[in-house]
């Protein structure tokens, strides 16, 4: 029987998660043994579109962006996106938060808005049918073996749904929020052992938000401890852009910014 065969691709990224892939060194080694990599650039030379599994690292900030994640869809038996830059847009995203054209501006001040670049930085889910998501910036090592050999045997995988709260508390953490810090980890995903918060930084929700998140509590809790609306408004959007709820409140920011300008 033929091994299956894997495509890793990468759009805008920092290419962090494929470099995980390449970390997990003995386990990767076991992984080869089990299936024929065909497209990855990162590590081998060799391009081939006869992939079984696409996973895809990256934003979709660009039309070309969009065309070519259409056609390796269109060659996938099954396609996962890899990390937060793909799967809730990440740091990229942050441009949604901005009036279209002012973030090239500053990066280039001396050069038109080149027509290639989208509307909005999108999810690659907003793009192409995404069999599954392997959040977090970067990828957890263990949790993307479990993926691959959940899938090579034909099972869905199941990723943690509850708050990284749950998380802190098992690992004996102190509350980030009791010191009068910000955190998101109350309303953000779990799945990343808290490894933030368990070195004393703030969590940013960088593998998305939960399904029906209190977030106006949250703020409104921050707002007690000194941190502005319009602050955590703009924290939220570093990793969780597309969330309907963080994209309401940037809206809502944005016009009151208006409001006060007029």
């Amino acid at each position: 029987m033929s091994k299956p065969k894997i495509g890793v691709f990468s759009f805008a990224s920092c290419e962090g998660c494929q470099l995980q892939i390449l970390s997990i060194e003995n386990e990767l080694l076991d992984l080869l043994g089990r299936v024929e990599i065909v497209n990855f650039r990162e590590a081998i030379d060799d391009k081939r579109n006869d992939y079984d599994i696409a996973f895809v690292e990256g934003s979709i900030v660009t039309e070309t962006d969009a065309e070519e994640v259409r056609e390796i869809r269109s060659h996938a038996g099954l396609l996962v996106t890899i990390g937060a830059c793909a799967v809730t847009t990440g740091l990229n995203g942050m441009r949604n938060a901005t009036e279209r054209g002012t973030a090239w501006k500053r990066v280039y001040p001396d050069r038109e808005l080149d027509p290639n670049v989208a509307p909005e930085v999108r999810r690659v889910s907003e793009v192409v049918k995404v069999d599954f998501e392997i959040p977090g910036c970067p990828i957890d090592r263990k949790e993307l073996l479990y993926v691959v050999a959940t899938l090579l045997q034909g099972q869905v995988p199941r990723l943690p749904t509850a708050p990284v709260c749950d998380e802190c508390r098992r690992a004996g953490n102190p509350c980030l929020l009791d010191r009068g810090l910000y955190c998101f980890g109350s309303i953000a995903r779990a799945g990343c052992e808290a490894i933030c918060p368990s070195y004393g930084e703030s969590c940013c929700g960088c593998r998305g938000l939960l399904e029906g998140a209190p977030i106006e509590e949250l703020i409104e809790i921050l707002g007690g401890k000194g941190y502005p609306r319009e602050e955590v408004v703009v924290r939220l959007n570093q990793f969780n852009s597309r969330d309907e709820k963080v994209k309401a409140l940037t809206e809502e920011q944005s016009r009151h910014r208006k409001e006060a300008a007029a």
